[in-house]
C-alpha cells in the first residue's frame, strides 16, 4: 500500500529486454532497501530483485508492460519513487495500491500564476470513477480531480511544490502517464455492477 506522496526521484540506469518482460535498474538514494521489498515506480508497484551500489533492480512482467508505458522508457529518464507504507506512517495523500489502471494522454497544459493545469484524456473505466474533488494517481502522484471538461477528460492542478518534487513538471502535451483511479470508487463501482 502507498499514498501517492513521492519521496524521491530516481533515474533509469539500465533497461534490458527479456523474453518474459523487462529488467530495469533505477538509481536511488534510499537506504536500507531489501530484496523482496515493494516500491512504486511512476505509480506501478514492483518488487526489488537486487539491491545495487547505486540503487536497485526490478523485473517488469509482460502483463505490467501491457498496462504501462515502461516499454517506452529510456536510460536517463527520471521516475517518481515511493516505498511501501509501514504501519504507523502518515497517509499524506490517499490510499494507493500502485496498480496501474491504464494510460492517460496529456491533451492540454495551461499555465497559471499559482501552478499548472493539465487536461488528461483517460480510459472510459477511469473516467467513470473519477469525480470532481475526488482522488486520482498520475505517474504515482496523489492528485485531486479539478473538473471533468468532457466525458473521458479529467483536469488536474499541479502546485509549484509538485512541479519541483515530482517528474510531472517534465511532462508535455502528447505524453502518456500512468493512471490509478480511486481505490474506494473502484470497489463501489464493482459492487454496483453485481447488483441485479
Amino acid at each position: 500500500m502507498f499514498t501517492g506522496i513521492v519521496t524521491e526521484i530516481g533515474t533509469v540506469l539500465e533497461l534490458k529486454r527479456a523474453s518474459d518482460g523487462l529488467d530495469l535498474e533505477v538509481e536511488s538514494g534510499y537506504s536500507g532497501l531489501e530484496p523482496g521489498e515493494s516500491v512504486a515506480i511512476d505509480g506501478a508497484c514492483l518488487t526489488i530483485e537486487t539491491v545495487t551500489p547505486r540503487g536497485f533492480r526490478v523485473h517488469v512482467v509482460g502483463t505490467t508492460l501491457g498496462r504501462t508505458s515502461f516499454g517506452e522508457y529510456a536510460v536517463g529518464r527520471r521516475v517518481n519513487l515511493e516505498r511501501a507504507l509501514r504501519v504507523g506512517d502518515r497517509l499524506g495523500g490517499h490510499l494507493v495500491q500502485a496498480h496501474v489502471d491504464g494510460l492517460g494522454t496529456i491533451d492540454r497544459i495551461t499555465e497559471h500564476a499559482d501552478g499548472r493545469v493539465l487536461d488528461l484524456r483517460v480510459p472510459a473505466d477511469v473516467a467513470m470513477i473519477s469525480i470532481p474533488l475526488g482522488s486520482i494517481t498520475v505517474d504515482g502522484v496523489s492528485l485531486t480531480v479539478n473538473a471533468k471538461p468532457a466525458t473521458e477528460t479529467i483536469q488536474i492542478s499541479l502546485i509549484p511544490f509538485t512541479l519541483q518534487h515530482t517528474t510531472l513538471g517534465e511532462r508535455r502535451v502528447g505524453d502518456r502517464v500512468h493512471l490509478e483511479g480511486d481505490t474506494i470508487a473502484k470497489y463501489v463501482a464493482a459492487l454496483l455492477q453485481r447488483v441485479p
